[in-house]
């Protein structure tokens, strides 16, 4: 049998209640030309039972928990697609998403593309605020405040992942706003604008619901800014700005909970 031309790649931990949804949607592909790996980032729930009822038509790779960054980076690493596309065991796909979405890369030359996506909060449908409307192009800007691009709905080169070294595993929340960032600087980033993913919201459990979401984004501002030689003028006087806002924002919250040692620390990365 030939190998297949996309590898899903599906990180989940501790999410047997919904995982279930997100395997089916990606079995339920117009396109049918995939693999789907499902790394089990150390679950305790029921997520074992849940993904062997699959057992004939995915692959499931078993880990100790070390991170969402570390289950897609291992996935990627396991997997023999030319593309490869993410899944978040909260989210869903529509069922032509693979296949528009490698029509579109195939006629278009990008080598990373996204979607746009369906909100989903508490059970309500919601709208985006305009600061989440996504991006096409030439992202870099856009990828400095918030992260302009939801994994879910990513589609891009095998090479080209492994080319950028993955994602930070070292980066415990914002690991999707490090790459996202680091790839924009050079790459161009193509969008279907289409709502060709669901993505759910309003689960205690998502890492998106973090308090620390700007501490990292910090970090990886402030890695962007010291070790890429890169940098033209603009983005790197673009960097430092959005990099001296969100210190200023950290900082103030941090001395208002009494984390004078947190303030500290933010305020002398502007050194």
């Amino acid at each position: 049998m030939s190998e297949p031309l996309v590898s899903v790649i599906i990180p989940t931990f501790n999410r047997a209640k919904v995982v279930g949804r997100a395997v089916n949607s990606v079995l339920n592909q117009t396109f049918k030309d995939f693999e789907c790996i499902v790394v089990d980032d150390g679950s305790t729930d029921e997520t074992d039972s849940v993904l062997s009822g699959f057992a004939d038509k995915i692959k499931v790779v078993k880990t100790e928990n070390r991170g969402v960054s570390a289950a897609r980076n291992l996935g990627a690493k396991l997997s023999i697609g030319k593309y490869i596309a993410f899944l978040d065991s909260d989210d869903e796909w529509e069922a032509q998403k693979l296949q528009k979405q490698l029509d579109f890369m195939q006629k278009s030359g990008f080598r990373i593309t996204q979607t746009d996506e369906t909100w989903v909060r508490n059970g309500k449908f919601v709208n985006k605020s305009t600061k989440y409307i996504r991006p096409s192009g030439d992202i870099f800007y856009n990828c400095l405040e918030v992260c302009a691009v939801t994994p879910s709905s990513v589609m891009m080169e095998k090479t080209l992942f492994f080319e950028y070294g993955g994602f930070d595993e070292t980066i415990p929340v914002c690991e999707d706003y490090d790459l996202w960032l680091r790839m924009s600087l050079k790459e161009k980033f193509g969008l279907i604008d289409e709502p060709l993913i669901i993505k759910y919201g309003g689960n205690a459990d998502q890492l998106s619901n973090s308090a620390c979401l700007d501490k990292y984004r910090i970090i990886s501002l402030f890695n962007m800014l010291h070790k890429n030689a890169a940098l033209s003028d603009e983005k790197k006087k673009a960097l430092e700005e959005v990099l001296a806002k969100k210190v200023k924002i950290y900082s103030e919250g941090a001395r208002k909970r009494g984390k004078f040692d947190e303030a500290d620390w933010a305020e002398g990365l502007l050194n």
